[in-house]
C-alpha cells in the first residue's frame, strides 16, 4: 500500500505505443455477437452501430492528439489517504479569482470539463468581467483514469469527499466552492458539509430528492413534479442495470470489461445514447472524439473495475447512502441547474425541506452529461451561482 506523501508533483500523460497498439490489435480481433432482433437500443447497443463506432476507434481516433491537449493543461499527482489523485489545476490570472473544484462522475472523466476551463479562468475572453474569474482543480475520482485503481476497501463517496478537502487545504485554498453532477453531486454537497467554513457555495447539475415518507405531502405535488416521478420509475426500471451490476458484484465486471475494449465500449456509449438529449446517436449531442476520448480514459488506465467499486463500497457503507452533509442550518448554500434529461428529476418542494436553497434554475435542453453537452448553460449557471458568494 504506498504511503502518503504530501508532496504534489507535475505529472504529464504518456500512454505507451505498445498500450494504443494492443488497443487496435484487439478490436479488429472483437468476436462479435449476433445483433438482437429488429437491431434497434432496446435490447442495448446495436450490432451495427458497435461495428461501425469500434472501427472508428480503431482506425480513425487519434489517441496522442487528445493526449496533447490534456497535457495542455498543468496536471499534478499526489497521494492521500494512501491513494494516488490526479488532477488538473488551471489557475486565472486574475489574483481575487475564487477557487472552485469541478468533480466528474461514473462514467465521465476530466474530459468533462475541458469546454469549461478556459470561460471560467479567463471570463474577460467570453465578454464577462474579470471579477467572474476561478482557479480550476479537476481532480480523476480515486479509483478513476489517472488517479489509477484503488488499493484499499471502504472507498465510497464520502471517503472521497474527505480526501478533495485534503487537496484544496494542500493546495492553500482556506476557501472555495466545489461543482459536480453524478457522483461528483454527492461528492459536492458531502464537501459542503464537511468543511463548511471554507466552502462558499456548492453548485450541482444533479439532485436526488427521495419521497417523503408522509403520504399526505406527496399527495400535494404538483403534475408537473407527478411527470418528474414517472421519468424516476422509468429510469429505475429500464436504466438502471448498470448500477446493479456495479453495486453488487463489480469485480466480475470488470474481467469482461478489462479484457475487451468492444466491451468497455458499450458498457459507457450506452450510457452516453440514454442519457443525453439528442435525437438519434450519442454524438448528437456530444462530439464523437471527445466520447472516445473519455471511453479511452477508461481502457488506458485499465481502471473499468476500480471505477464501479464505488457503487459497491456507497451501497454496503454503514452510513446512509444519500448526502446528508448540506441538510444542517449552517451548511452552505445550494445552487440546482436542472436539465431535462437527467436520469434525476429533483423535486424542488422537497430540496427545500432539506437544504439551504440559494438558486434554482431549469433548463429546456440539456441531459446528464451538461458539461459536455451544454457547457456554455452551465457555465453561466454557475457564474451567476457564485457570483453574489464571493465576498
Amino acid at each position: 500500500m504506498p504511503t502518503d506523501q504530501p508532496i504534489i508533483q507535475p505529472y504529464d500523460i504518456d500512454i505507451p505505443q505498445s498500450d494504443l497498439d494492443d488497443l487496435h490489435q484487439r478490436l479488429a480481433r472483437t468476436r462479435w455477437p449476433e445483433d438482437a432482433p429488429g437491431g434497434g437500443w432496446n435490447y442495448g447497443v446495436p450490432l451495427t452501430y458497435m461495428r461501425e463506432l469500434a472501427d472508428y476507434w480503431r482506425t480513425g481516433y487519434d489517441w496522442r492528439k487528445h493526449e496533447a491537449e490534456l497535457n495542455a493543461y498543468p496536471q499534478f499527482m499526489t497521494q492521500i489517504g494512501g491513494e494516488n489523485v490526479h488532477f488538473l489545476h488551471i489557475r486565472s490570472s486574475e489574483p481575487d479569482a475564487l477557487p472552485l473544484l469541478l468533480i466528474h462522475g461514473w462514467p465521465g472523466s476530466i474530459v468533462e470539463f475541458l469546454d469549461l476551463i478556459g470561460p471560467l479562468t479567463r471570463p474577460q475572453d467570453y465578454g464577462r468581467p474579470a471579477s467572474d474569474a476561478f482557479h480550476l482543480v479537476i481532480p480523476s475520482l480515486p479509483g478513476y483514469g489517472f488517479s489509477g485503481p484503488t488499493s484499499q476497501a471502504g472507498m465510497d463517496y464520502k471517503r472521497i469527499a474527505g480526501m478533495f478537502v485534503t487537496l484544496m487545504k494542500r493546495l492553500g485554498y482556506e476557501r472555495y466552492g466545489t461543482q459536480g453532477g453524478d457522483w461528483g453531486s454527492f461528492i459536492s454537497l458531502e464537501i459542503g458539509g464537511r468543511d463548511p467554513g471554507s466552502v462558499v457555495g456548492v453548485h450541482v447539475n444533479m439532485l436526488l430528492t427521495p419521497p417523503p415518507e408522509n403520504p399526505k405531502q406527496l399527495a400535494k405535488i404538483t403534475p408537473e413534479d407527478r411527470e418528474m416521478l414517472d421519468k424516476m420509475k422509468h429510469y429505475a426500471k429500464e436504466q438502471s442495470g448498470y448500477s446493479v451490476q456495479q453495486g453488487t458484484r463489480p469485480q466480475t465486471l470488470s474481467y469482461a470489461l478489462t479484457d475487451s475494449p468492444s466491451g468497455q465500449l458499450a458498457w459507457i456509449i450506452e450510457k452516453f445514447y440514454e442519457w443525453t438529449d439528442k435525437t438519434g446517436l450519442p454524438e448528437k449531442a456530444i462530439d464523437r472524439d471527445r466520447l472516445l476520448t473519455n471511453i479511452s480514459i477508461y481502457w488506458l488506465t485499465a481502471t473499468a473495475g476500480s471505477s464501479a467499486r464505488l457503487y459497491y463500497e456507497t451501497l454496503h457503507t454503514q452510513d446512509p447512502p444519500l448526502p446528508e452533509g448540506l441538510s444542517s442550518e449552517h451548511a452552505p448554500p445550494l445552487g440546482v441547474a436542472v436539465f431535462p434529461k437527467d436520469v434525476s428529476y429533483p423535486i424542488r418542494a422537497w430540496a427545500e425541506e432539506k437544504y439551504n436553497i440559494r438558486h434554482w434554475t431549469e433548463f429546456d435542453r440539456g441531459g446528464h452529461f451538461a458539461a459536455l453537452e451544454e457547457p456554455e448553460l452551465l457555465t453561466e449557471d454557475i457564474v451567476e451561482f457564485f457570483r453574489e458568494l464571493r465576498t
